[in-house]
């Protein structure tokens, strides 16, 4: 036996054989791709659409990022106005999740609701509602807010207004006495706010300061502390500033909203409320119960700032930012009504797609046209 035989591991009389060379890996296939089948497969390139990079977050848990801010809101107003307030939002949520399953069921759709969207479009909408309204209207404006301005456009993504909102206009526009029933708060979660001549308020703070009739005790530390608290007849989810502030801020800090929208739209009425004081109050307070004294709080964070019905460049949110600053301090100084935020918002929803292409970013490697 010679030594090739040998390193070859064969015994003499066994006749030699090639060894086979190793099969080459496949990669797979694109069908949609151009290449020509002559490529080696080494070589074939792989294109799928994007995105490309995943962070991880879902539906699931911004939407409960924002709950989580909503809450502490939520709680305070069952603390000024009872628990008829948890009644309201209760049935609110429960409402619009029951409505979006069975609109799925009716369509055969997957089941959507624990995404928890329609959970907040029920806190926002019982948020825009005064604990005085009949227990129906919670019920009436959920399915209003999800089968005809959500479902019926597709569902989640697919609409181009914010749900609540159109809801909360829809109550306002059908039934406006039982909208406009402000009562006095009664700083006790376990007592049942019951609609009486005595319980009722008359307008609200935002209501005074438009009409000039703004009483010199406003201007007192104590009533503008009670504006800060909420301690003042409002819808549940406008009347505590300061917590709604706090909600907006730990959406900021977690990632889930950007500085942009709030910042333009706060800033906007700020900043004409200063320089063209409202009913003759000082220019201080008028800014004050323009910040304060409305749905501006709630509506600048959490509202404005949802993720379908706002542009998706930093710049196109903060120019929608400041175009809802405006419609705001526009409508409350002309309108009828003391409030602007609920259509404010609505109108610049219709606007988002072409804030989005006025701020298209340059494509990499197109030069600027000249």
């Amino acid at each position: 036996m010679n030594q090739q035989t040998k390193d070859r591991g064969l015994t003499a009389g066994e006749p030699a054989q090639q060894a086979k060379p190793a099969a080459k890996p496949r990669l797979p296939v694109n069908p949609f791709s151009n290449l020509s089948t002559d490529t080696p497969d080494d070589q074939l390139l792989l294109v799928t659409s994007s995105p490309h990079l995943h962070s991880g977050d879902t539906t699931r848990r911004l939407m409960g990022e924002v709950l989580i801010a909503l809450t502490p809101a939520a709680l305070m107003a069952v603390f000024l106005f009872g628990y008829r307030a948890a009644a309201h939002i209760l049935l609110a949520v429960c409402s619009c999740m029951g409505f979006e399953a069975l609109y799925c069921h009716l369509r055969k759709w997957p089941v959507t609701v624990f995404d928890l969207s329609a959970a907040i479009t029920g806190v926002l909408l019982a948020f825009n509602l005064p604990v005085a309204a009949p227990l129906w209207m919670p019920v009436v404006g959920s399915f209003f807010a999800i089968f005809i301005v959500k479902m019926l456009f597709g569902g989640l993504g697919k609409n181009f207004v914010n749900p609540a909102l159109v809801g909360r206009v829809f109550l306002a526009n059908s039934w406006a006495g039982d909208m406009v029933s402000w009562t006095r708060p009664v700083l006790n979660p376990f007592t049942w706010t019951t609609v009486t001549a005595d319980a009722l308020t008359g307008a609200t703070p935002l209501g005074l300061l438009k009409s000039g009739a703004l009483p010199e005790a406003y201007g007192h530390g104590g009533q503008l502390w009670n504006m800060l608290i909420g301690a003042r007849g409002g819808c549940l989810g406008e009347t505590c500033a300061l917590l709604l502030v706090a909600g907006g801020l730990y959406l900021m800090v977690r990632g889930v909203i950007s500085w942009h929208i709030p910042a333009g739209y706060i800033g906007t009425v700020a900043l004409f409320s200063l320089l063209f004081p409202v009913g003759g109050a000082s220019p201080l307070l008028s800014v004050f119960y323009s910040l304060t004294g409305g749905g501006l709080m709630l509506g600048a964070f959490f509202m404005a700032t949802d993720y379908v019905t706002s542009p998706l460049s930093d710049r196109a949110r903060l120019f929608y930012g400041i175009g809802c600053g405006l419609l705001t301090v526009f409508i409350r100084r002309f309108g009828p009504a003391a409030e602007g935020v609920s259509f404010s918002i609505l109108i610049m929803n219709l606007v988002v797609w072409f804030l989005d292409r006025a701020t298209l970013p340059r494509r990499f490697g197109e030069e600027a046209s000249k």
